[in-house]
């Protein structure tokens, strides 16, 4: 979709094969991508993330808008314009159940929405990432899991402990899971896209849930990362088979 909110994101929408049946009772997933594709050809916001892997055969039953950011830090009150457009133009879905995800700058957006819409999102993983807003106090309110490698050299993993500093400092972490993932590098955290457990980590919160607990018995080792990209090759060579 381009230029179809005055001032807003260009942004890509993917329905899932069965949207006709199951409109109001689908989910939401919004994937923020990092710096390096940042610009105005929107093709670019599709190279790696959810829409990447679903293309690669990984089953992600969402509706999945992929925004494209021109410079700059994501901005939560035009991500917010899109969630609004969506249900005016035909796009239904279950506003319950909306997740927002990202790595590096893209790892920034689902801080700064989610301090600012928390009362929207039903869970947030923000990888390699950190937060521009100043006034975190709201973080507390969604689930959440911060992820960063400490061999981060783009993003400094100081950025993520900064933000859960805060939120310890402010008594607001009964929501919040993070990892510094040892030795890890910037691009590794990509993988998360692309395993199974990082969906159904998020698709098992919801905004009905007393209390909106942050679910910490999924978990996502470094097997599962080094598999991801080998099951997506495996999943891509079947599609292209069949």
């Amino acid at each position: 979709k381009k230029a179809v909110i005055p001032g807003g994101y260009n942004f890509w929408v993917y329905t899932p094969d069965d949207y006709y049946y199951t409109q109001e009772s689908t989910p939401l997933v919004l994937f923020l991508h990092g710096a390096s594709l940042c610009g105005h050809d929107l093709n670019r916001a599709l190279r790696y993330g959810t829409v990447a892997a679903i293309k690669m055969g990984r089953q992600v039953p969402a509706l999945v808008i992929t925004p494209q950011n021109p410079g700059g830090a994501w901005n939560p009150r035009k991500l917010n314009d899109i969630l609004e457009w969506l249900p005016k133009n035909g796009y239904v879905y279950d506003s319950t159940r909306v997740y927002v995800l990202g790595m590096s700058l893209g790892g920034y957006g689902p801080l700064d929405f989610v301090g600012t819409y928390p009362e929207k999102v039903a869970a947030a993983m923000a990888l390699c990432g950190g937060c521009t807003l100043k006034d975190q106090s709201r973080m507390g309110e969604a689930p959440l899991w911060i992820i960063h490698g400490t061999a981060d050299r783009a993003v400094s993993v100081r950025q993520s402990q900064e933000v859960v500093n805060r939120m310890k400092q402010g008594g607001i972490t009964n929501r919040l899971r993070f990892d510094w993932l040892p030795g890890v590098n910037h691009s590794a955290l990509a993988r998360y896209f692309y395993t199974a457990k990082t969906y159904e980590w998020l698709f098992s919160h919801s905004l009905r849930q007393t209390d909106r607990p942050v679910n910490r018995q999924v978990t996502i080792t470094q097997a599962d990362l080094n598999q991801a990209y080998r099951e997506m090759e495996r999943r891509s060579e079947q599609l292209e088979t069949e």
